[in-house]
This record gives structure tokens, C-alpha cells and sequence, in this order.
């Protein structure tokens, strides 16, 4: 992981962007990779959320984001206002539909954004990585069969 967000600010806030449940249960197995950097989380208000981020760095996302406009919009304000207001060295996040206004927002400023590909959606993509593609740094998978449909990635193995 270190050398996909190679050169970042170390002083500067790693964000970690995610859906509750399995998305964030992923973020979580890379604490040997964030456990001594600055980070902010970014995910929804459920109770494994709060429970597993009891003495985190938090803020809570606007959820249902499936179909719901209403939320995305909510969610890209909120992007906007976090990444203005925090010094951001890169974003990263395995989905699912909080993460594309936090990548995209990144994009737009310039900070690195890194996307992990979930482990268990090994023969098609997901609809979140096919949207934050364009705007990604970097895109990692956890099977060398995801490959297929992400030549460019990189194979961290799985995560969980």
C-alpha cells in the first residue's frame, strides 16, 4: 500500500472512505498500513460503524445512498466541506456510494485517490468502481481474476 500512495504528506490526513458492514470491515484489515498515519473515517451511522470506530476520527455520511440523489448531493457537500477544511494527503475507500463524491471532489483538487476493489465481486465490476475509475490514482484488487476487468490494477490480496 505504501508505494500506491507513495510521496504523500505524512503530516496530512489519510482518508478512509467507506460504506458500513463489509466495505468498512475492509478499510479495517489495512490497520497495519494506517495505524500510524493521521486519518479520518468516512462512513454511515450504524451501529458496527460506531462500535468498531469508538475511538476514531469520524464523520457520518448520509445514507441510503443506492438511487437516492437526494444523498449523493448531501454526501458531495459534505466531500467539499471536509477536503477544504482538512489538510487530505490521499482518499481511499472500497466503496460503495459514499465513495464516489469524496473521489471524485479529490480529484477535482488534486489529492491523491485510491480505490480497492471488494473481495467478493470477483467476475464483474461494481458500479461505484466503474464510476470512480476516471478519477482514481490508483486501483487495487484482492484477486488476480479481477484483473480481467481492471488490467491496470494492482493484486494486494485479500484483505479479509
Amino acid at each position: 500500500m505504501d508505494d500506491v500512495v507513495d510521496g504523500v504528506d505524512d503530516a496530512a490526513t489519510v482518508l478512509l472512505v467507506g460504506s458500513s458492514g463489509g466495505h468498512l470491515a475492509q478499510l479495517l484489515a489495512l490497520e497495519g498500513w494506517y495505524a500510524t498515519r493521521r486519518r479520518c473515517w468516512v462512513t454511515f451511522d450504524t451501529p458496527d460503524a460506531v462500535s468498531s470506530l469508538r475511538d476514531e476520527d469520524v464523520v457520518w455520511a448520509y445514507h441510503p445512498t443506492t438511487r437516492n440523489v437526494r444523498n449523493l448531493l448531501r454526501n458531495a457537500i459534505l466531500a467539499v466541506r471536509i477536503l477544504a477544511r482538512r489538510k487530505v494527503s490521499a482518499v481511499v475507500t472500497t466503496g460503495a456510494g459514499v465513495a464516489l463524491p469524496f473521489v471524485v471532489v479529490s480529484w477535482l483538487r488534486g489529492i491523491p485517490t485510491v480505490y480497492i476493489e471488494v473481495y467478493d465481486r470477483i467476475d464483474t465490476p461494481t458500479l461505484t468502481a466503474r464510476l470512480c475509475r476516471p478519477f482514481l490514482s490508483a486501483m487495487l484488487v484482492q484477486w488476480e481474476e479481477q484483473r480481467r476487468q481492471y488490467p491496470e490494477a494492482t493484486v494486494v490480496g485479500h484483505l479479509l
